[in-house]
């Protein structure tokens, strides 16, 4: 089957959240007289992810959209490192940060070039509002915003994957999924989806470089969006 669409993890993928969260987090607190590692900051927020959602797949709480887990993440971290006295406001002013990430260098050119011939679909565990603020800050070019919220199920669940191709009314073969983390890409390739793995290697920072997929592990694998529009024909 020809490929029809492609769905994008963002977060890592499409944007640098890591830089982002620090510049947000930086802008914000320090103001205030806190003297973080900035980068350190984000980390430790970013960290807190995966466990949030699992407790939400494996059922031992409802679903909630990420703004909420990144919130309850968010106050854990600031009682850790010691930064006390932020009103609610001021909380919820840098949860929003997530909704400021700025784009890799290659994103805006790279998915404009792959809007030509393809749809283009967040598959996130990012929340609607959430992908949708980011989209238009940065200028990305979704044709329709997919994933956890839409699904009811977070990555890598099955039903995150399935919701997606389903909803776009297209054989799971005919999705092309887009993303940074090998973890992503395998999940999507059990329920049947292609895979195009984009190296991200700044993501954790120039001190953890991203370690890469061996050859071959993935139906392409490429530098940028450029790369891979350049290899899909578009």
């Amino acid at each position: 089957m020809e490929i029809q669409a492609l769905t994008f993890d963002v977060f890592g993928t499409v944007v640098d959240w890591r830089s982002s969260v620090a510049r947000e987090a930086e802008a914000l607190l320090a103001p205030k007289g806190h003297a973080l590692d900035w980068g350190d900051f984000a980390d430790g927020w970013r960290v807190r992810y995966a466990p949030a959602m699992a407790k939400v797949s494996r059922g031992e709480r409802p679903f909630v959209i990420l703004d909420d887990l990144h919130r309850e993440n968010l106050v854990e971290l600031l009682a850790e490192r010691g930064v006390a006295g932020l009103s609610d406001v001021e909380i919820d002013e840098l949860n929003l940060a997530w909704h400021r990430l700025d784009p890799w260098p290659d994103a805006l050119e790279g998915l404009a070039r792959l809007r030509r011939r393809f749809i283009l679909a967040t598959l996130s565990n990012g929340n609607v509002r959430l992908m949708v603020d980011m989209a238009r800050r940065a200028g990305l070019p979704w044709d329709v915003i997919l994933g956890a919220e839409v699904a009811r199920s977070y990555k890598p669940q099955p039903e995150a994957y399935d919701a997606a191709a389903r909803m776009l009314r297209l054989a799971p073969a005919e999705c092309l999924m887009v993303a940074a983390h090998p973890s992503d890409l395998a999940a999507a390739a059990e329920r049947g989806f292609r895979t195009a793995y984009v190296a991200r290697p700044l993501e954790y920072g120039p001190e953890r470089p991203a370690r890469r997929p061996d050859p071959g592990t993935f139906d392409y694998q490429v530098e940028s969006f450029i790369e891979l529009a350049e290899a899909l024909g578009a």
